[in-house]
């Protein structure tokens, strides 16, 4: 074969990431609110575009079996600034079943749900603060009145993750008493629930905790007493300053994980922003539910025209003409992606209702599991794209509102053989949590063998992941908390 120089041509396909499409994945993962921070920049770098109003009448629907009545909003088309009906802006699924009886309807209107909705989570700020939680639990742990004033001022030092933050000698001073009672006011504290709380360093938060699970003997005091050590991967010498085999090491390890290190957390700070929906489900008329973009936060945007005909008018040289036309080019496209954005949006919603409709119907122990690839392979559109609709994006129904990733989750095994959602797992283990008195305090065992008589087959270590994930503690500081209860 000779070798030489010589000319070949070559053609070859490639996916190119264009400017404006990068803007459009932008768009598609931005929820409302975010959305009107980027359209008020758009409208102070754009002269010709300007916010636009709703004109109801021109909408049109497409309705769906099951589909009740009322008009759909439409969003702004790019052409000229006139409107176009944005003709998914409402759907109606049809549920296997209807949503049920009357007390559906009084519900939906009173604001007054089942048990089992979602986890406090998802239901924003409804819960007492952890400074509301320790003030509570003072007055039956204290011995007297003024241990329990000194114990309430220094809830005021303790973090929204637990831990006390204030300095004792200085507290002392400013309140006029021994030092030794404001510890013994920090020592009552750390009695409370959570178990951890009111640590002033996480080596004191763990070992509280490991100390209610009856598991701090000396081994794990010294694991603790050198986490920097542990931080570092210093196996060899954490396995010789507690003097344990391979075995024992890896079971403590494993014990130390499971601790909370910041056990604060799990209440509500008291501060949040209500959470504003960006999809509204109700029901509807004839069975079915109707799903819609919630327009009081969905920016609506609309070319000026008559301004562009005077920028128009105006514009003699190429240099301005070119301006303009570009300018109109990117007030197009955005409202372009605007509106394939709220249909995306929408038609990823009317999926998860359809696969879900047994939640909508009867609560979190009717979810069924799903994946984001399901939802992906219905509407024909990538996994990646579901996932970008569904992040930071809030959907309200009548039992609450929900972030749109609540929807899916993994399945366990189940009786029915379909399996069924690890959130009504969850919520099962809540109720059966709930329902336990003294001393009949369930352990991790105890629910894994009721959880199998209804069905599910889970191992004890899911069963505790899911307990923990709801925020429940294990039997030992349950059986606490509900004798501290039952003392007041």
């Amino acid at each position: 074969m000779a070798l030489g120089p010589r000319l070949e041509i070559r053609q070859s396909q490639s996916l190119v990431m264009t400017p404006q499409l990068q803007q459009a994945i932008k768009l598609l993962a931005l929820s409302n609110l975010e959305l009107e921070t980027h359209i008020a920049e758009a409208l102070e770098a754009n002269p010709l575009l300007e916010m636009g109003e709703v004109s109801r009448e021109a909408g049109e629907t497409v309705e769906l079996p099951g589909a009740g009545e009322g008009g759909a909003a439409p969003l702004m088309d790019s052409a000229g600034g006139e409107e176009a009906p944005l003709d998914v802006e409402r759907h109606a699924l049809d549920p296997e079943a209807a949503p049920g009886d009357a007390d559906w309807g009084r519900a939906a209107e009173s604001g007054s749900y089942s048990d089992d909705g979602p986890d406090l989570e998802n239901r924003g700020s409804e819960g007492p603060t952890l400074a509301e939680h320790l003030l509570a639990q003072i007055g039956a742990a204290a011995h007297d009145s003024r241990e329990a004033l000194v114990a309430a001022r220094l809830v005021e030092e303790i973090d929204d993750a637990g831990y006390f933050t204030g300095n004792l000698a200085m507290l002392a001073g400013a309140m006029g008493v021994p030092r030794a009672e404001v510890e013994r006011g920090l020592a009552l504290i750390q009695t409370l629930d959570p178990t951890g709380v009111g640590a002033r360093s996480l080596a004191e938060c763990l070992a509280l905790q490991a100390k209610e699970a009856d598991r701090y003997d000396p081994c794990m005091a010294r694991l603790i007493d050198n986490l920097d050590a542990l931080a570092k991967g210093d196996v060899t010498r954490l396995k010789r300053l507690c003097e344990v085999d391979d075995q024992d090491f890896a079971d403590m390890l494993a014990e130390l994980r499971g601790y909370d290190p910041k056990p604060g957390l799990r209440f509500g700070g008291g501060g949040e922003a209500a959470v504003v929906p960006d999809v509204l489900v109700t029901p509807g008329t004839d069975g079915g539910w109707a799903i819609a973009l919630n327009e009081d936060s969905l920016p609506r945007l609309v070319v000026n025209r008559a301004y562009y005909l005077e920028l128009k008018d105006g514009c003699t040289d190429r240099k301005s003409q070119a301006w303009l036309n570009e300018q109109l080019g990117e007030a197009n496209w955005l409202i372009r992606a605007l509106d394939q954005r709220a249909k995306t949006i929408l038609k990823v919603a009317s999926e998860i209702v359809k696969r879900q409709a047994g939640f909508f119907r009867e609560g979190v122990k009717a979810m069924r599991p799903l994946v984001l690839r399901e939802v992906a392979e219905a509407i024909e559109m990538h996994e990646s794209t579901v996932s970008r609709v569904t992040s930071n994006k809030y959907l309200a129904c009548p039992r609450g509102t929900f972030e749109m990733k609540y929807f899916f989750s993994s399945g366990v095994a189940a009786a029915d053989g379909e399996g069924a959602s690890s959130e009504a797992v969850k919520a099962r283990i809540r109720a059966l949590i709930e329902k336990e008195e003294l001393p009949n305090i369930l352990s991790d065992e105890s629910l894994v063998s009721l959880l199998k008589e209804e069905g599910f087959d889970l191992a004890r270590r899911t069963v505790a992941k899911y307990r923990e994930a709801i925020g429940l503690g294990s039997s030992a500081e349950r059986r606490r908390a509900k004798k501290l209860h039952s003392a007041r």
